[in-house]
This record gives structure tokens, C-alpha cells and sequence, in this order.
């Protein structure tokens, strides 16, 4: 620790930044939020200067050259969804990432008659 006792966690730790410094206190993305499972790729657009980002920003950023869940982006990034969350959104305000629209084939979902069963067993617990 320094004289004020403050700064520092230890002397490889070096100084503690809580993550909502990372996103200037904010806690929600400007604009519609994303879910857990959405789907985020970069558009290719380059940044240029229109975005000043941090190293974190670059970090997702590279990671989205590739499509990738919001879930397993916080995961592989390591650091909290909350954060991943706000940062994406000032990357999609920028058009540097996208949602990617997912969609469930048709054979994959279950017919009524199934459900019906299904709610009819449960009922009859």
C-alpha cells in the first residue's frame, strides 16, 4: 500500500479499477438492451476516430469478428455481463457491431399436440 492506504490492492495487483469506471457509471446501453443470448458480429466498419475506445472496447471489438452470444463474450472477456453490456451498446451506437438476427427453423419447435400433452400431464399433477 501507498501512504494514504488507498491506491494500491498490493504491489502486483496494481490499482483497483471497479468496473463501472470502465463504463463511466452507466448502467444500462443507450438505446434497446441485449439479451443474454443475442448474437453480436462486427459490421466492418472501420472505428477511424469517430469512437475514442478503451482497451476493452478493442477487446470486444476483435472478438466480434466472429458472431458470438453476449453471454459467452462477458465470458471469454472476462469481465461482468453488466459492463459487456454497456460497452456493446457504445460500439452498436457507433455501427461497429450488430445484433445478428437469429432464427428457430420451424422443425425444430414442437407441434400443439406435444404442448398439449405436455400441459395436460402437469395439470393433472
Amino acid at each position: 500500500m501507498d501512504a494514504r492506504g488507498d491506491r494500491w490492492l498490493d504491489r502486483e495487483a496494481g490499482p483497483v479499477v471497479r468496473p463501472y469506471a470502465m463504463v463511466r457509471g452507466r448502467t444500462r446501453p443507450r438505446g434497446e438492451s441485449f439479451d443474454l443470448i443475442s448474437v453480436v458480429a462486427a459490421t466492418g466498419e472501420r472505428p477511424g476516430d469517430r469512437l475514442r475506445y478503451s482497451p476493452e472496447h478493442a477487446r470486444i471489438l476483435r472478438r466480434c469478428a466472429n458472431p458470438v452470444s453476449v453471454v459467452d463474450l462477458a465470458s471469454e472477456i472476462a469481465l461482468p455481463l453488466g459492463v459487456v453490456r454497456v460497452l456493446l451498446g457504445d460500439l452498436r451506437d457507433q455501427g461497429l457491431v450488430a445484433v445478428v438476427a437469429t432464427i428457430q427453423p420451424v422443425g425444430d419447435r414442437p407441434n400443439r399436440g406435444v404442448l398439449r400433452e405436455v400441459l395436460n400431464g402437469l395439470r393433472a399433477l
